[in-house]
């Protein structure tokens, strides 16, 4: 079986992730990047443009399945998928749901739910008007970049944007005050299953930084998470939805028409105890997605954030243990001499702890166990 992969920037999900599932499922995969010096024996392509892309496969030889795990290329995976004639997701779907303006625009008509949003194109006028606090956002940004909680004067937030993103459009909309919570599917051509989710903790406003996840499966906000991805188009592949349960009910944050990240994929997997990236491929390959099991197991994905600029001096490694009934991870992602620049954003992460184990209890006693005795340290 031939998988064609397009890439932007390496990341763990497909290295550690996708590239082996892969190799499990017996498939030769050919890389489709325009960074072909950071991907080896990856194949130069304009992976934005599904004209290139898919005369590059046709030219390659005929496919078996095409994938990507990229928030900027499911549209034209889809689209090159389409062609092919292959599995994969609906190309308007994964266009509003990266576009936040059109995802708002598309819940609003389909009457899920009605929350105030308004697009900024690069030279619109602020609106004088909003009903503060709002959230100045980019309209197709992704960890947390330039992701702001605005109480008053929108327009000086709005220029110290501008400044940093020229000719990009923004996003206004209401600030959804409540639990911040996901819900993460994975459908293939026969329907949607869903195969849990998990309450999210972020670092002080105004900034909106991520810093653990707590497997939390169900909070009676399903079906509608579920009705605003019908209404999107959403179903095929790997979803991950995050929503806010506000008193008025549960409302969508966004949408991202792909695997959760930041280590909470493979978190995914462990708590699952089933091999999550094989199941994503497979659906691809024209395979149904199995039976979720129940589970019993508690997990978590503790970012280790920092809290000030300066010069990496020590940090622990790559570690994985068993601890009596916690199995844990530490994934680090910066290296001794680093420089850190504080951004308030997901990008401020020095590492990831996940730990699975009986109940949060245990996790948490062992994740707090091992930051006491492997401190990040920046001066």
């Amino acid at each position: 079986m031939r998988l064609y992969l397009t890439a932007l920037k390496p990341t763990d999900s497909v290295t550690d992730g996708f590239l082996p599932a892969a190799r499990a499922l017996g498939c030769e995969v050919t890389i489709l990047t325009d960074r072909p010096e950071r991907h080896p024996s990856a194949v130069p392509c304009d992976v934005r443009d599904p004209r290139a892309l898919i005369d590059t496969i046709e030219h390659l030889g005929r496919p078996d399945a095409i994938f990507s795990n990229s928030d900027h290329l499911q549209t034209e995976t889809a689209l090159a998928a389409d062609y092919f004639g292959l599995p994969g997701k609906d190309w308007r779907a994964c266009a509003a749901a990266k576009n936040k303006f059109l995802m708002r625009r598309r819940l609003r008509e389909a009457g899920v739910e009605q929350v105030f949003s308004v697009r900024l194109g690069p030279g619109d006028p602020v609106p004088s008007q909003v009903p503060y606090p709002v959230v100045l956002k980019p309209r197709e940004g992704v960890a947390s970049e330039d992701v702001m909680l605005v109480e008053s004067g929108l327009e000086r937030a709005v220029a110290e944007v501008r400044r940093r993103r020229p000719g990009e459009s923004l996003v206004v909309e209401e600030y959804l005050e409540g639990p911040l919570r996901t819900l993460e599917t994975l459908g293939d051509e026969g329907g949607l299953r869903v195969l849990g989710g998990f309450e999210t903790t972020l670092g002080a406003l105004p900034y909106f930084v991520e810093e653990r996840l707590d497997w939390a499966p169900s909070d009676g906000s399903q079906q509608h998470v579920l009705g605003a991805l019908r209404a999107l188009g959403v179903g095929f592949g790997a979803c991950h939805t995050e929503y806010v349960v506000t008193a008025g009910g549960p409302r969508i944050v966004e949408v991202n028409y792909r695997v959760i990240g930041d280590h909470c994929d493979f978190l995914l997997g462990d708590v699952l105890g089933v091999p999550v990236f094989e199941w994503i491929l497979g659906v691809h390959l024209g395979a149904r997605v199995p039976a979720v099991p129940e589970v019993s197991r508690f997990g978590a994905a503790v970012s280790v954030v920092a809290d000030r600029a300066g010069v990496v001096k020590s940090a622990p490694g790559h570690e994985s243990v068993v601890l009596e009934d916690v199995r844990l991870w530490h994934r680090p992602l910066r290296a001794v001499g680093d420089v850190v620049t504080l951004t308030r954003t997901n990008r401020d992460y020095l590492g990831v702890v996940r730990a699975v184990g009986p109940s949060r209890e245990r996790v948490d006693a062992v994740v707090e166990e091992f930051r006491a005795a492997r401190p990040w340290v920046v001066e």
